[in-house]
């Protein structure tokens, strides 16, 4: 149909001043009319303005400079990561209460709905990258509760390559093209094992990356995981730490790297549209790992294994799923920019009941995440509808201005005034009780590479992966490593492997034809220090003499008595009454 031959609808009440989100979202092309960016109805879309019939153009016709000049704007900066997603919209529903453990509505009742958008994603790649590149993937979902929205912003794996913050940018560097030759390490793979072969911590999630888990078959078939802890509080102001799973309804599936060549770059896209467009809606099952403060003392004190450590998991045996609830994605975006492109997730983005702990990496992203989104949406990314809460209440705060502020409180005083006052919710979170004693003076950090830091990922190689894991395995790391243009970097990598275990160094021995280092206890690292080392002048990272001060703690940032105020919780995750069961398995993945 011509422009000429539409025939537009007039708005409900042909006074009405502008249109909705809601209506310009669901109207069809035949009941517009096509006009410029102010309203001015154009008579064709391709016409110009010029001096005669072959003469230059006119600089008064704003109906191409408008055209021009938005289109030359029409990309926002894409995500520095996770760049490449996909996602949709749903509902989630409350299946098994946690009002025992934690005050947040959305999880008071069974049957409790509340609508919800998630982006997955990969991570290192750009906008255009390949959906099945080998790789983590993102998991974020943003719950629309009544007390606001809650953002769980998730991987599909339960841990990740660090645990001090300061790392992040650094290996994400080394994740995305050279600044010289401006290649990937699909061609060039030196950078991603000269920051692997320095950071020993990565070595849990290097197997999980490598292994049948890093590339999953589209985005309907992986599990979500906080990776980070949180915490929960009830109302009796008593807290716990927590773990939050998603578990994916259809099952787990993988693509071999042979193979993943033969599936279109936006494989995952397309899957995850089609299925829902034919209503195979995808689900997944919601989960805690709760533990008490002093579980999480006992935890690093028996077994070493530390909570507020993004590269540690904690057992499944000793602290059982407790099933919450379950969401679905039923409804594909109508507009992608508008809906998945600028939505923003926040880890900071808690309701009432739900906290942050002190996991480092945590506590950076808190920060992070926001400040991203105020760079690459704006200031007012909250006020985009994908972005803003469903509260039954009218929010209002001093935030003002600012570009493009759309809901700018009208009139309202932009102070806490006295002559129009706002209205206040009474507290129902007592933070002096849910957080930590942190008297101290300020200390500098760096974590400290130990031998605990390989019980999770031997138990993940030596019981986790079957004989044809482990080979698959091999083949895709080594294969990676080909591309490695420094053999002394693959000499320290295959180090780390033996700390994990001496089959899978043999097996990286045999593959690469490289004769690795004995283990690390000889090595010294640039990127964290070396507990294992034999010598004391190894230990220290990247040669420091630490003639000041040390940044190496006894604790290697774990939760220690006296750190906690009485109020954690005395039990959970360890009592039948509250656990709703396990999945049997003891390490954690």
């Amino acid at each position: 149909m011509s422009p000429a031959a539409a025939a537009p609808q007039p708005l409900d009440g042909a006074g009405a001043k502008y249109r909705t989100y809601e209506d310009d979202r669901n109207a069809p092309s035949q009941e517009t009319v096509y006009t410029t960016s102010n309203g001015v109805p154009m008579p064709h879309p391709y016409e110009t303005q010029r001096v005669g019939t072959n003469g230059p153009l006119l600089l008064q016709d704003f109906h191409l400079i408008d055209l021009l000049s938005h289109f030359d704007r029409e990309r926002i900066p894409e995500r520095v990561v996770h760049a490449k997603g996909s996602g949709a919209h749903g509902v989630f529903t409350c299946t098994k209460p946690l009002d025992d453990l934690c005050l947040a509505d959305i999880f008071s009742k069974e049957g409790k709905q509340c609508p919800l958008t998630v982006r997955f994603s990969t991570v290192g790649g750009e906008s255009g990258s390949h959906d099945l590149a080998r790789d983590p993937r993102g998991f974020s979902v943003k719950f629309r509760t009544d007390e606001g929205n809650w953002d769980m912003v998730a991987n599909n794996t339960p841990v990740f390559f660090l645990r001090d913050p300061a790392k992040f940018p650094h290996f994400i560097h080394t994740q995305k093209r050279s600044p010289s030759t401006h290649l990937t390490h699909a061609d060039d793979s030196t950078a991603f094992w000269d920051y692997l072969s320095q950071n020993p911590e990565s070595v849990h999630q290097v197997l999980i990356l490598m292994g049948d888990r890093g590339i999953p078959y589209g985005y309907r078939f992986m599990h979500g995981y906080s990776g980070h802890t949180l915490k929960l509080v009830n109302k009796a102001g008593e807290w716990v730490y927590a773990q939050f799973h998603m578990k994916s309804d259809q099952g787990t599936k993988f693509v071999t790297q042979e193979d993943s060549a033969n599936y279109s770059p936006d494989f995952s896209q397309k899957d995850l549209w089609e299925a829902i467009e034919k209503g195979d809606c995808p689900s997944w099952t919601c989960a805690f790992q709760t533990m008490t403060s002093k579980e999480a003392e006992e935890l690093w004190e028996k077994q070493r294994i530390n909570v507020f450590d993004l590269t540690h998991v904690w057992p499944q045996k000793q602290f059982p799923l407790r099933e919450v609830g379950k969401f679905t994605l039923n409804e594909n975006a109508v507009n992608y920019f508008a809906e998945i492109e600028q939505v923003a997730f926040n880890p900071s983005h808690m309701i009432p009941g739900i906290e942050p702990s002190s996991d480092p990496v945590l506590q950076s992203r808190l920060f992070s995440y926001p400040d991203a989104h105020r760079h690459r949406v704006g200031v007012n990314y909250q006020q985009l509808p994908v972005n803003s809460n469903r509260t039954s209440y009218r929010t209002g705060n001093f935030q003002r201005d600012g570009n493009m502020a759309f809901f700018n409180q009208g009139a309202r005083p932009n102070y806490l005034s006295s002559i129009e006052p706002i209205s206040f919710k009474e507290r129902t979170v007592d933070l002096d009780k849910v957080h930590g004693q942190f008297t101290s003076e300020a200390v500098t950090f760096l974590s400290e590479i130990r031998p605990e830091d390989f019980q999770a990922p031997r138990a993940l190689y030596e019981r986790v992966f079957d004989e044809d894991a482990k080979q698959r395995l091999v083949k895709n790391m080594s294969g990676h490593m080909e591309n490695c243009k420094d053999q002394e970097i693959l000499k320290r990598q295959i180090a780390i492997f033996r700390e994990v275990s001496e089959d899978l160094a043999s097996r990286m021995e045999k593959a690469t034809g490289i004769k690795g280092y004995d283990g690390i206890s000889n090595l010294r690292f640039n990127g964290t220090h070396n507990g294992m080392a034999a010598k004391e002048g190894l230990r220290t990272a990247n040669g420091m003499k630490a003639k000041v001060g040390s940044s190496i703690a006894s604790n290697n940032g774990a939760p220690e008595p006296g750190m906690h105020k009485p109020g954690s919780r005395a039990e959970a995750g360890t009592n039948g009454a509250r656990v709703n069961g396990s999945n049997g398995v003891t390490n954690g993945h």
